[in-house]
């Protein structure tokens, strides 16, 4: 007997500080990239999506270290071991990173101490070397408000970019190339 009941499709809000993981059909968000990061990873063998929602490089430098997920050298390890637990093996993880604006270029030098962004970008590529996982689509820097999706599906991840001119332009990174 045919069953023609299909799964509901959901789309899961990564708020900031926040990580999630999804098989699919499902897709995965995250909105109002300023200098956080977003990090998705995919495993296209068994279809499992993940995204973190990073807001600072590094936990050691927090004197509020509450939250662990909102910093690159931790949410990513968290976010590989919850896509492990879901049957992702991670020598088939392929990363995409999104983010890390500095969104006040007229008070904050570039590459200072003060640019956010571009330490959550340098931390996060950092971190995913280290779990010899490779970058294969990457939107970060500038001056930009961006927000993501990644549909699990095939991983490909489509880019909403706010300009100051309240223009948008909406870019998907598709990872067809990429197989395990």
């Amino acid at each position: 007997m045919l069953n023609l009941e299909h799964e509901r499709i959901m789309e899961i809000a990564v708020g900031m500080g926040e990580l999630a993981v999804a098989e699919s059909p499902h897709t995965l968000m995250a909105s109002g990239l300023g200098s956080c990061v977003a990090v998705i990873l995919y495993d296209e063998y068994s279809k499992i999506g993940g995204a973190a929602h990073i807001m600072l490089p590094y936990i050691e430098e927090a004197l509020d270290q509450s939250n662990p997920a909102k910093f690159a050298d931790v949410a990513i390890c968290m976010l590989v071991d919850e896509m492990e637990k879901k049957g992702a093996r991670i020598d088939c993880l392929t990363a995409k990173i999104f983010g890390g604006a500095n969104m006040f270029p007229q008070t904050i030098y570039p590459d200072s101490a003060m640019d956010v962004g571009c330490r959550n970008i340098a931390a996060v590529k950092e971190e995913l070397e280290w779990f010899g996982i490779e970058i294969v689509a990457e939107d970060t820097s500038h001056h930009v408000s961006r927000t993501v999706q990644l549909d699990t599906n095939d991983g490909s991840v489509l880019v909403r970019t706010a300009y100051t001119t309240g223009e948008y332009l909406t870019d998907k990174y598709s990872s067809e190339e990429f197989y395990c």
